[in-house]
């Protein structure tokens, strides 16, 4: 396995990650604990020391999840996690309230930390940005978490270019997490440069498209309620209908390569900058392995140049998220 750097702030990490959400939460029920287990130790040997949660996951069950599973690899590996929700009352089991209160902050990472069974969290984001809390005032305490050795480095998810400024000059960000891959590249316009300018790191997720892009999902998938994919608008039948475009291009490509469209797809992220490093997540140990091996998967420039004149020409359709996420999302 490669490895990349994410920025200029040190962190070294796998050059393919894993994305652990969907073992506990969104995409369906929550899958037996003891095959996830072996699947992120074998993610492990596999090479990949990258592995991506949060707080909300589940919640909390898949930062417990990730901790069990990892507990035998301490040094080898590098663990993000993620603050910024809470219940809306005490008790519930569906988090859905923003909360980056410098205090909410410094009382969530103390779970976070048992949970994960670690004495510093590698890499902390802010799972949103919170419109109620300045952002100087939500790095001000991650940077005193730094300071008392609780965490390590500090990322931001789906944050706009003007907010990771802000951010960036209270502590510096190590990594910004957004959604990217073919069917989604709305951070190359201002996101991309601010990064690069600040020497930030770049961890896209769902750089498989929520598994659209492996060309696994046809137009007439169905997807039941518990997966988050039933509320997408881009994932209505008529629009998977129209989105088998993307597919078909990758497919095309894969074809002439001997290899799978999923990893065309991740070839495709990882080719774009060398800070990137995405994090496709599986439930199944084929698809780990699969998603690992992108890393050899090198494309020419001839194939770089076909797939972008070729991508240029398709239109995603659909809204990634619903009218309340997408109210969620950082300009």
């Amino acid at each position: 396995m490669q490895t990349r750097k994410l920025g200029r702030q040190g962190l070294e990490v796998s050059a393919i990650g894993f994305g652990c959400m969907g073992m506990s939460w969104s995409y369906g029920p929550p899958k037996d604990k003891g095959e996830m287990i072996a699947l992120l130790r074998a993610a492990v040997e596999k090479g990949v020391t990258f592995f991506d949660t949060a707080e909300v996951y589940g919640p909390l069950v898949n930062e417990e999840l990730v901790g069990e599973a990892l507990a035998p690899f301490r040094g080898r590996v590098v663990i993000a996690t993620k603050f910024g929700f809470a219940p809306a009352q005490e008790g519930e089991a569906r988090w859905s309230v923003l909360n980056s209160r410098p205090d909410h902050i410094k009382q969530a990472v103390e779970g976070s930390l048992k949970r994960l069974r670690v004495d510093a969290i590698d890499l902390y984001y802010q799972h949103r940005v919170d419109p109620a809390v300045p952002i100087e005032d939500v790095a001000g305490a991650v940077k005193d978490l730094i300071r008392e050795g609780k965490v390590k480095h500090f990322g931001l998810s789906e944050a706009g270019a003007k907010t990771l400024r802000r951010a960036h000059s209270v502590q510096p960000v190590t990594a910004l997490q957004s959604e990217y891959s073919l069917w989604w590249r709305e951070p190359e316009t201002s996101v991309l440069p601010t990064l690069e300018e600040l020497g930030i790191g770049f961890v896209p997720f769902s750089p498989l498209g929520k598994g659209f892009l492996t060309g696994k999902l046809a137009p007439s998938t169905t997807f039941e309620s518990s997966d988050f994919r039933s509320t997408l608008p881009r994932f209505k039948p008529e629009n998977l209908r129209v989105n088998q475009a993307f597919v078909e291009l990758l497919s095309r490509i894969a074809q002439e390569k001997n290899t799978t469209p999923g990893q065309i797809a991740l070839a495709w992220v990882l080719a774009q900058k060398p800070y990137i490093v995405p994090i496709p997540g599986t439930t199944k140990p084929e698809r780990m392995r699969e998603n690992a091996d992108a890393v050899n998967v090198v494309l020419s420039a001839s194939e770089l140049r076909e797939i972008e004149e070729r991508a240029s020409k398709l239109e995603p359709m659909g809204d990634r998220y619903s009218p309340a996420q997408q109210r969620m999302i950082d300009r």
